[in-house]
């Protein structure tokens, strides 16, 4: 594990939203969406030099210090970027901090189905599944990508019965009424959902978007 490397966003200790308790949060470079309200669309590429390589070694030395937090229900969450970008690479760190009795968490669009994603996803404890949109059209829009796969991922989880929430941004006019969300409750719906939670927009990345030279889109 010591020579294995991975493309880092960033890193968040005691982080207190992306998955139960206290948690180190580790945001992998790289995402294959291109969401309109992106936060971090400085985490999309991979490879080009806008992330930090680290070890394998070095994440799960750092996971471990931070162990004593971990008590009521914390742990690692892998988030991004999509973390399932670097999906076999990180399996071996997946497997190590599981060994030292530490409680994974995988937050993904579920935009990757390959064979090495779904392996991460059978290998960890929780999965929170950001559900973008419920409609094709939209999601296309959204995006950019069709929204066969996330589903998938969906599908995946409730047969196999890993423990998931649902997590799904509210934009004006887009599942902002009761009726919208009890459809979103009603697609995601099976005993092991433990969640579903309804995120307010924000547009706190905007000036990440204009720092590359992009337009960031204000009304959906």
């Amino acid at each position: 594990m010591i020579n294995r490397f991975v493309e880092v966003y960033k890193i968040e200790t005691l982080g207190a939203l992306d998955g139960p308790g206290i948690r180190t949060v580790i945001f992998l470079q790289g995402c294959p969406m291109r969401c309109a309200y992106c936060h971090n669309a400085d985490s999309w590429r991979l490879g080009v030099g806008d992330g930090e390589i680290m070890s394998l070694q070095s994440l799960y030395d750092l996971a471990l210090r931070y162990k004593p937090y971990y008590k009521n229900g914390g742990g690692v969450t892998f988030s991004g970027g999509e973390a399932l970008m670097q999906a076999q690479a990180l399996m071996p760190l997946v497997h190590a901090l599981k060994k030292a009795g530490i409680h994974i968490t995988l937050d993904t669009s579920g935009s990757i189905t390959d064979k090495a994603a779904m392996k991460l996803i059978d290998a960890v404890d929780l999965v929170i599944l950001d559900i973008k949109a419920t409609e094709e059209d939209f999601h296309q829009s959204l995006t950019g990508h069709s929204m066969e796969k996330p589903m998938h991922v969906l599908n995946h989880l409730k047969k196999t019965e890993k423990p998931y929430w649902i997590r799904q941004v509210v934009l004006k006019g887009h599942y902002d009424t009761e009726a919208q969300k009890r459809l979103l409750d009603a697609l995601t719906e099976h005993p092991s959902r433990e969640r579903l939670e309804f995120l307010p927009y924000h547009n706190l990345g905007m000036d990440k978007w204009s720092d590359w030279q992009m337009k960031y889109r204000k009304e959906f």
